[in-house]
């Protein structure tokens, strides 16, 4: 997948790009990621990208112009473009699914108090929101977005089935989990962890996730416990006792 990347700051993406699951995608040719300054693009001449709003109002603006021409140099135009906005929908999985399944994304990042609306009228651009709230700029999204997509892509991590499994993907909570020393600061592993017993390790990791989602999520909860279908006897009846406790 390729994903071009337009900013004001490209050298915010530097580091986190090139570490941890996201650099090793890219060194195994999974994903392609460019960053492109809009700077670049402005024909002022002290190399300004934003003015005051019209009407009014605190903060600038980022100039249509030198959007317009940094999409036209990365050859945008019929590819899928998706700006990082407060004002757009949120992100969630099914869109995160959506956008991987794409060769390829161009990301735009907003600054300031945001764009001049006429590049979202000239273009065929989607919003989109990681949460309500506001940050210093598109930037930080951008890298939640395309880390969210890198990990749905083939390749991206060392299990293929890992990323179902994972906490939300699985429609419940991740379960407790524990590493050596077995015991610390007088706190201990629970025994099920430590007995070889892969069967009854599998159900108390079950019950953990129900129950911490019940308990923080009780919305991801209902939804799961509504569409569960394919469980086993045994899961089935660790879900019954924890519907009846509530």
């Amino acid at each position: 997948m390729k994903i071009e990347v337009l900013s004001l700051f490209p050298e915010m993406f530097q580091g986190t790009i090139h570490s941890s699951i996201l650099g090793k995608a890219i060194q195994r040719g999974v994903l392609s990621v460019h960053v492109t300054d809009i700077r670049d693009f402005t024909l002022d001449k002290h190399n300004r990208v934003d003015d005051t709003p019209f009407g009014g109002g605190a903060g600038m603006v980022m100039m249509a112009d030198p959007i317009f021409r940094c999409l036209d140099a990365v050859e945008a135009k019929g590819k899928k473009i998706v700006y990082m906005s407060p004002k757009g929908s949120i992100l969630d999985l099914n869109k995160i699914e959506e956008l991987s399944n794409l060769a390829e994304l161009v990301i735009l990042c907003g600054h300031y108090e945001g764009i001049d609306e006429r590049v979202l009228e000239g273009w065929e651009i989607e919003e989109i929101s990681i949460g309500d709230y506001v940050l210093t700029g598109g930037e930080p999204a951008a890298i939640v977005l395309i880390d969210a997509v890198a990990r749905m892509l083939p390749g991206t991590l060392g299990n293929e089935e890992s990323h179902q499994e994972e906490s939300i993907y699985s429609g419940l909570l991740e379960y407790p989990q524990y590493t050596k020393p077995r015991t610390y600061m007088g706190m201990e592993v629970p025994e099920v962890l430590v007995n070889g017993n892969h069967k009854l390790i599998g159900l108390w990791q079950f019950e953990q996730s129900l129950l911490l989602t019940k308990e923080r999520r009780p919305d991801l909860f209902e939804a799961y416990i509504k569409k569960a279908g394919n469980l086993t006897k045994e899961q089935r009846k660790i879900m019954e006792k924890i519907i009846d406790m509530m």
